[in-house]
Formats: structure tokens, C-alpha cells, sequence
């Protein structure tokens, strides 16, 4: 150990007397500690935000879709179905047919996505397993049945097991409502509401699930003619390479068509994630900066305060470039305590509340009791470095501007 880290470290352990000097500096300390405490805390809940809400989606919107590029719908005898079913890393194809619709229930109304999808979607989906109450059916003898998200169901005053059908209103291909009677402007059809579902707010409030030769039959669709294709992955397929290969093989077939993974599928939510997450990471950084302020003001007393020693050392032949090292040590050392003591209480606290759920969410309904909280190694990494990246220009520039008059 060189001369400079030896005195630091007799500074940062030695037992002293108190004094104001060595308070602040324990103040400056804790500050750091926890300081980068709460941005892995922090960190950790966000990423447990954004995997349950990511999962919430993964519910309803399949691993990958493929849509036509262009226009509104294309058929299946277009492509190579068969070998798209069985292609490397593919599990399950469902159809989906999916259109705008103006749903009326009693006196009440709504403008819906109804989605058409066949008896695969079951299994591409976990749509069944977030039902809040009634069966997954897509008919219920032999007429089109109605899984209806949790908002539309409730606003529409709707009631299972129920003889009043909901009617479905699409508007007739190649025609407007300008002119037209209803039954001239749109397709009616009956359906009965046998469940509904609760996977997120966007979602609850605009998607109602049918079968999917409902839809065609209002759309005036040919038996194989789809809006887009479902497609559930084996376990442990990797997503990326399973898209890359289906789309070299559907564009020597069609080029028309196009395939989104989830994050395709829900562009804006994963954008603002983002953003929030870097928002938030900055905003902690701030407060990481604030702290290290107290520890150059700690240091800046500490280098006062040993004037006498340094008056000492120089008398003993220590140069002002190892005086100044030996302070640069001395603020280093507080920093690495500090930020190691802080990702230690970040991780305790991470893992208490994933082990036993100490912050509630509260009484509401909620899809979780407690917080969730995800850590990541990276996040680790990440604040270590960042923390001492701007502690150490902290330490750095006190030392520059009052080493030299220590010593």
C-alpha cells in the first residue's frame, strides 16, 4: 500500500475524538449511502411496475403478429399456412379478425375493437386465465358469444347468464351512414355477454373478444380472410430469431405483410417506460449530486483541520502532489464505503419487500398486494458507477482548489 493510501486510511478508521469536522463527515456519508440506497430501490420497484404491466399486455397481445403492410386484410391461401404452423420455434397460429364496432346494450352504447379470433387463441393467449368472471366461450348455443373487457361490461350495465343479447353495429363495406337507414348503413348482429375480463385500463375499456366467423359474417369477409395472425412461441424459443426467420420466409411468399413483437404492438407504452425510467434515473442522480456537495464540504474541513499533520508530512519530505493524493484517497475511500454500504441496504431492502411484501399497495383492487420489486444486476452496475463517476469529480475538484493551501 503506497504512503498516500496508508494516511487515508488511518484518517477514515483511526479512532478520534468527535469533533464538527468528523460529524459532517459521517453526515456526508450516510447522505451517499442513502442516497444510492434509494436508486436501487427505486430502480428495483419500477422494473416490478413494468414487468407486471408488461405481462398484463403479454396477456391479451400474442408473442407475434403478422399484419398486412398496406391494406386492411389479406387471406391465408395467400401464404404458405400450413408450413407457417409448423415452422421452427412456432407452437400455435391463431386468426384474429378484428374491426371497429358500435356495441348497444339496452339504452346503453359504446365504440369497441371487436376482435374475432378462432378456438387457438385460447391457447396463444392467457386471456382465459384473466377472466373476472364467466367462461371462456366464444358461442354459447350455437349464437356468437361476447368476452367484454371489465369497463365496457360495467358501463354498459351488461349481466351474464342474461336472455337480453348485446347488438353489434359495423358499418357496411364501400358504404356511409349519410343517407342510409340503419339497417342500409350498417351490419347488425346479436351476441350474448358470457364473461368479461380485467388485464389493464386500455384494454378493459376497448377490446371485446367473439368468435371469429361472427366478424366475418358482419364484414363480408371470405372464410379465409384475416386482419392479422396470432402466433404463440415454443418455451425457450428466442422471439427475435423466430420474427427474422418468418419474415424471410413470408416475403418470398407475400411481401405484403408485416411482424410485430410485443413491444411493435404496444410502441407507445414502451416508449414512455422509457423515458420515465431514464426521467427517473436522472432525477436521482440530482439527488446523488446534492450529496456528494456535503462530502466535499466535509473534505474541504478535514483538509483545513489537518493543516498541523500536513505541515508535518511536508516537513518529512512529502511533496504537494502526494498531499493532494492522500485527501483524493481519503474522499475515495468515504465514496467506496458509502456506495457499497448503500447497494447492500438497497439489496436488503429489495429482498425483504420481495420475500414478505412490507409496502402494501393498499385496499384498492389492485393486481398485487404489495409493491412489486425486480432487481437487476445491471441496475447494480449502473448506480455504482454513476455514483462514484460523480463523487469522485466531486472529490477530485475539492481536493485541486484546497490542497495546495493545506499544504
Amino acid at each position: 500500500m503506497r504512503l498516500e493510501q496508508l494516511i487515508a486510511v488511518r484518517y477514515l478508521f483511526a479512532r478520534r475524538q468527535k469533533s464538527v469536522v468528523n460529524i459532517i463527515s459521517w453526515i456526508s456519508l450516510v447522505g451517499l449511502l442513502v442516497s444510492t440506497a434509494a436508486l436501487i430501490v427505486v430502480l428495483s420497484v419500477y422494473n416490478g411496475i413494468g414487468e407486471i404491466t408488461r405481462g398484463l399486455f403479454g396477456t391479451f397481445d400474442p408473442e407475434l403478429v403478422i399484419e398486412p403492410a398496406e391494406c386492411k386484410t389479406f387471406h391465408t391461401a395467400d401464404i404458405d399456412y400450413g408450413a407457417l404452423c409448423q415452422a421452427d420455434g412456432v407452437a400455435q397460429v391463431a386468426q384474429i379478425a378484428a374491426e371497429t364496432a358500435w356495441l348497444t346494450y339496452g339504452d346503453q352504447q359504446a365504440i369497441v375493437t371487436l376482435r374475432g379470433v378462432d378456438e387457438s387463441y385460447r391457447t396463444v393467449s392467457g386471456l382465459d386465465t384473466m377472466l373476472h368472471e364467466g367462461p371462456y366461450a366464444l358461442t354459447v348455443a350455437d349464437a356468437p358469444a361476447l368476452i367484454v373487457g371489465g369497463e365496457i361490461y360495467y358501463n354498459l350495465g351488461m349481466r351474464l347468464l342474461s336472455n337480453r343479447p348485446a347488438a353489434v353495429h359495423i358499418p357496411k363495406r364501400g358504404t356511409t351512414a349519410m343517407g342510409f337507414t340503419m339497417d342500409q348503413a350498417f351490419n347488425i348482429g346479436y351476441a350474448y355477454p358470457t364473461a368479461y375480463f380485467f388485464i389493464q385500463q386500455d384494454i378493459d375499456r376497448r377490446y371485446v373478444v367473439t368468435h371469429i366467423d361472427f366478424v366475418r359474417q358482419l364484414m363480408d369477409y371470405a372464410p379465409d380472410e384475416v386482419t392479422a395472425l396470432a402466433v404463440k412461441l415454443r418455451p425457450g424459443a428466442d422471439a427475435q430469431k423466430v420474427k427474422q426467420a418468418l419474415n424471410s420466409k413470408l416475403k418470398t411468399q407475400n411481401s405484403k405483410l408485416k411482424i410485430k413483437d410485443r413491444y411493435d404492438q404496444q410502441p407507445l407504452y414502451f416508449k414512455i417506460f422509457r423515458t420515465e425510467r431514464l426521467g427517473i434515473y436522472l432525477i436521482l442522480s440530482l439527488i446523488v449530486l446534492i450529496s456528494t456537495l456535503s462530502l466535499a464540504a466535509s473534505l474541504s474541513l478535514l483538509i483545513i483541520n489537518k493543516r498541523r499533520d500536513v505541515f508535518t508530512l511536508r516537513s518529512m519530505g512529502m511533496t504537494v502532489r502526494q498531499v493532494r493524493r492522500t485527501f483524493f484517497a481519503e474522499g475515495l475511500l468515504i465514496c467506496l464505503v458509502a456506495v457499497v454500504a448503500g447497494l447492500l441496504l438497497g439489496f436488503v431492502v429489495c429482498f425483504l419487500q420481495q420475500q414478505f411484501g412490507i409496502v402494501r399497495m393498499g385496499d384498492g383492487n389492485f393486481v398485487v398486494s404489495a409493491f412489486p420489486v425486480a432487481m437487476r444486476a445491471v441496475d447494480f452496475l449502473y448506480t455504482f458507477l454513476l455514483v462514484m463517476a460523480i463523487s469522485s469529480a466531486a472529490v477530485a475538484l475539492t481536493v485541486h482548489r484546497r490542497g495546495a493551501i493545506a499544504a
